[in-house]
């Protein structure tokens, strides 16, 4: 057996046995990187990120996102206790943080530690427009698009390792890993961290209708997102889907979000 051949097999072998299924989609999820290694580096890593940043605590905005976190939390277990996945989030450390940082940014690391910085604050205006990000962020978490992302790129790097060994006598080898490299980015890496995003707007909208907030209040918060101005490259080479997509995406989804939270008791969504 070749190299070619054995490293084929090895990453069809770590593609079979290494999957996990997404609570919220049913689908298999990439999981060659385990959620046991991948959640106490992550929370190491956090704790590390706010000894090195400023902290805003105290203030009002701070609380809101304390507060809002937790009932965008405790949605989260309620949908997943309902739908037969109690004890999904066991390992789970939720922390949500607000920084001193102009960015117009929010994220998540895997296992559930939020950071929002205050420049984003002015463009969600609101209680409702933080629960918009905080879903979003929270959902990325459940779906474990952190260590999907892992695991893909070690997917990626063993492509790369048999494409150099199967082109390491040819005198066009630097074109051809050139070419690899571009591909997958264009073709696998890009598109696979957009359909992140958009499976994380719309766990998102779903977190927000049960913890009572309306999700239509996404699709204004992507409004002011996209007035706020900035240089955009083309959705194709972007990580992430343009704000036009996510706007009409949010429109199309929102009725199903309200229905889900319908069923779990809520009659009016707080805008």
């Amino acid at each position: 057996m070749n190299y070619k051949t054995t490293l084929s097999l090895a990453a069809l072998f770590l593609f079979m046995v290494s999957c996990a299924t997404n609570p919220f989609t049913g689908q298999s999820t990439l999981a060659i990187v385990p959620n046991s290694q991948i959640f106490p580096a992550s929370f190491q890593q956090y704790n590390q990120f706010l000894s090195e940043n400023k902290v805003v605590r105290g203030t009002a905005d701070a609380q809101m996102i304390q507060n809002v976190g937790q009932k965008i939390a405790t949605a989260a277990e309620r949908y997943l206790t309902a739908n037969g996945n109690a004890g999904y989030l066991t390992n789970y450390r939720w922390e949500y943080n607000l920084i001193e940082d102009p960015s117009v940014n929010a994220w998540c690391m895997p296992g559930g530690k939020i950071v929002f910085y205050t420049g984003i604050m002015p463009i969600t205006q609101n209680e409702a427009g933080v629960a918009a990000v905080m879903g979003h962020e929270v959902a990325h978490a459940l779906a474990n698009h952190g260590q999907q992302r892992m695991s893909a790129a070690q997917l990626q790097a063993l492509g790369a390792v048999g494409v150099g060994v199967a082109t390491s006598n040819s005198e066009n080898a630097e074109i051809i890993n050139q070419a690899y490299g571009l591909g997958t980015t264009l073709g696998v890496t890009l598109p696979f961290s957009r359909k992140h995003e958009s499976e994380a707007d719309k766990i998102g909208l779903t977190l927000m209708a049960i913890a009572g907030y309306d999700p239509l209040v996404a699709a204004d918060l992507w409004r002011r997102m996209k007035a706020s101005g900035g240089q955009t490259p083309p959705e194709f080479l972007s990580t992430h889907p343009s704000s036009d997509t996510r706007i009409n995406n949010i429109m199309q989804w929102a009725p199903q979000a309200r229905a889900e939270g319908r069923k779990f008791g809520v009659s009016q969504f707080k805008s």
